[in-house]
């Protein structure tokens, strides 16, 4: 029988020795994260229900975060906001992960001339600014979400192409894919089956360094006027809308804004605790 190493038990050693990073990383991501989860238990009031009698009020017991210039609460626009911020970049950056990791898998193992025309649709599509490819989505297809995510994966997926080949090259020489080269194995059965589990592992590690990416991008398209649209709850469009009363009511953007650094911070520790590490789990 062929003994295949699997990496999703190295995963698990590295519990057992998280450095501090990791762990305080978590920490905030979790506290945000469930906070945003729990939104429609948690917020006080219909993130999209005006007042306008109660507009632009500071800070209070009532509004834990202000209200903005139409009398929404900003605290409940901020957990749905970050409820749907969450959700799209965990589904952009699964989508890139999956992609890029099968298509530089397979340009690893076999070579040739599929790994010249993976490698080089790769290299073309890093090879435009990331916003613009974005822009160029929004242009054909039109504002919204999904058309930001689209633009996010039409570039990100490389990456991850990248790292799964580099892995590759030295995983089809291993012992366990000769062994099972000679025990009649087909060559999809191989690399599905036993050798793409175990490259699986530097993609998952940059999927956390990409969350950040993904999360600034998003932000950064609905604060532009291209990702979500009103009255949905972004903290992209929040930061956008409070941005003309800066002077008068900071609340509105500064609060968001505060808390996307703090996401981002958060998973930011995450990556970087992750990478300090070896495959093994050493972390020398």
């Amino acid at each position: 029988m062929v003994s295949i190493t699997v990496p999703t038990a190295r995963l698990f050693t590295w519990g057992r020795r998280l450095p501090h990073e990791v762990l305080v990383g978590s920490a905030i991501v979790v506290i945000i994260a469930a906070a945003a989860l729990l939104a429609p238990i948690i917020a006080p009031f219909d993130p999209n229900k005006p007042d306008v009698l109660n507009s632009l009020e500071p800070p209070s017991q009532l509004h834990w975060m202000g209200t903005d210039d139409v009398g929404r609460d900003v605290f409940s626009r901020v957990l749905y906001g970050t409820r749907t911020d969450l959700i799209v970049v965990v589904i952009v950056a699964l989508i890139s992960f999956v992609i890029g990791t099968l298509l530089g898998s397979i340009a690893g193992y076999f070579g040739g001339w599929v790994d010249t025309v993976i490698s080089r649709v790769g290299d073309t599509a890093v090879a435009f600014p990331f916003l613009v490819v974005i822009l160029s989505v929004v242009a054909v297809l039109g504002v919204g979400t999904f058309s930001v995510c689209l633009g996010i994966v039409l570039v990100g997926w490389a990456f991850y192409a990248r790292l799964a080949r580099t892995e590759m090259l030295s995983l089809r020489e291993q012992e366990f894919v000769l062994a099972a080269r000679a025990l009649g194995y087909t060559n999809w059965r191989i690399v599905l089956r036993h050798v793409l589990p175990n490259a699986v592992q530097p993609g998952f590690i940059y999927a956390t360094m990409d969350s950040v990416s993904i999360l600034v991008a998003l932000a950064a398209m609905s604060y532009l006027g291209f990702g979500a649209q009103p009255p949905a709850a972004d903290l992209g469009s929040i930061i956008a809308g409070g941005q003309p009363y800066l002077l008068t009511a900071w609340w509105i953007c500064t609060l968001p804004a505060l808390l996307l650094v703090a996401l981002g911070i958060g998973v930011g520790l995450i990556g970087d605790g992750l990478t300090g590490r070896d495959y093994d789990g050493s972390g020398r």
